[in-house]
């Protein structure tokens, strides 16, 4: 699959007769809120863990040196949480060119801090995407992450304000913090 994945999320959902959808944001969908939403909760998904394991060519890096972003990987009995926001389904328009370097729109179940849950949506990479880092040492990913920079902003710019947001929401993310360390 190639990076831009526009086209190929515009005929993933339908959005026919709805009038609003939950999005599950745990990466930068957290602190960088540029787009208008009905209402947001914190909420959890299960079965994911969070990795900086997506190259990011257009946003944290360049083509010829790419940062690192966070996607989703399946881990069975991990739970990811994040924030999730309920929108309008015309919000897709521009987020799914925000998250067009390789992310797919995908279903899935999430649990609000109160109790109650909903389905929604997520944007994940997955690894056949074409800019898929994968797994590498944390001081690897660390290294990389402290050295590039691109049209959004320095790659450790992200990894950090995604930290703090991760802190604000009471999460404790091993991965996250471990690469951070690093940085600090």
């Amino acid at each position: 699959m190639s990076f831009d994945t526009v086209a190929h999320n515009h005929s993933r959902q339908q959005f026919d007769g709805v009038s609003s959808v939950w999005l599950f944001g745990y990466g930068s969908l957290i602190y960088k809120v540029d787009f208008p939403f009905l209402e947001q909760q914190p909420a959890t998904i299960e079965g994911w863990a969070r990795r900086f394991w997506q190259g990011s060519h257009d946003h944290r890096g360049t083509p010829e040196a790419p940062g690192r972003v966070v996607t989703l990987i399946s881990q069975p009995g991990a739970t990811c949480k994040g924030v999730a926001y309920r929108v309008s389904p015309d919000v897709f328009e521009h987020l799914d060119v925000r998250e067009k370097n390789g992310y797919l729109r995908f279903s899935t179940p999430m649990r609000f801090d109160d109790g109650s849950s909903a389905e929604g949506l997520v944007y994940i990479a997955t690894e056949d995407n074409e800019a898929f880092l994968g797994p590498a040492p944390s001081l690897d990913i660390a290294r990389q992450i402290a050295s590039s920079s691109g049209p959004s902003g320095p790659n450790s710019e992200y990894l950090l304000k995604l930290a703090e947001a991760l802190r604000a929401l009471g999460d404790h993310d091993p991965h996250v913090f471990e690469l951070e360390s690093h940085l600090l």
